[in-house]
């Protein structure tokens, strides 16, 4: 089992540092068009889930997923974009992807797991579009070209939510696998 030593500490640092990146990319790419504002959950269980699947099975020990959300929590601040829709879910993210690691005993299926909830680490952004709407109309108003706000409104209808969440469930899991064969992890 691999454990933490200096050497993975160090790549941990590293790992920290492209999940924030990674993950403020998927948040970028709401700036091409207001559907992938809408599919962020997806978004990031294409980008983030094979770099944090591969952190997880390097480091089968406690404090993994720690490191991935400080690092993000560090570049929010940094960003000045630091607030409760963000580090209140990505705490929550934190303590269950922990606790699914280790009740599962730092196995292939416990990694599997967390990575699954590590890929919500957006879901501060998107879940406003649901849940504080108008907020994100006038945010997206104030913000965005002319007509993005409306057309956000549109490509998120209720019923939305749930298949995105989903989707996005599904991809990180499917990426989860493809990352393990490719890179050839142990499962």
């Amino acid at each position: 089992m691999n454990q933490w030593n200096k050497k993975n500490a160090l790549w941990m640092v590293l790992y920290a540092v492209l999940y924030a990146v990674l993950t403020y990319l998927s948040c970028a790419l709401g700036m091409i068009h207001p559907i992938f504002f809408v599919i962020y959950q997806i978004s990031d269980g294409l980008l983030v889930t094979g770099l944090v699947i591969y952190a997880f099975r390097r480091v089968q020990a406690p404090g993994a997923a720690a490191c991935l959300v400080a690092g993000l929590l560090l570049f929010l601040v940094i960003i000045q974009d630091l607030n409760a829709w963000h580090a209140v879910p990505l705490l929550v993210i934190l303590v269950l992807a922990e606790a699914a690691r280790a009740l599962m005993k730092y196995s292939w299926t416990g990694d599997v797991i967390a990575t699954v909830i590590m890929s919500f680490s957006t879901v501060g952004y998107y879940a406003q579009i649901w849940f504080n709407r108008v907020f994100t109309y006038e945010a997206a108003v104030e913000e965005m070209r002319a007509g993005y706000a409306d057309t956000l409104m549109a490509c998120s209808p209720n019923w939305a939510l749930p298949v995105v969440v989903l989707a996005g469930i599904a991809v990180s899991v499917c990426t989860s696998y493809l990352t393990a064969k490719l890179f050839k992890l142990e499962q």
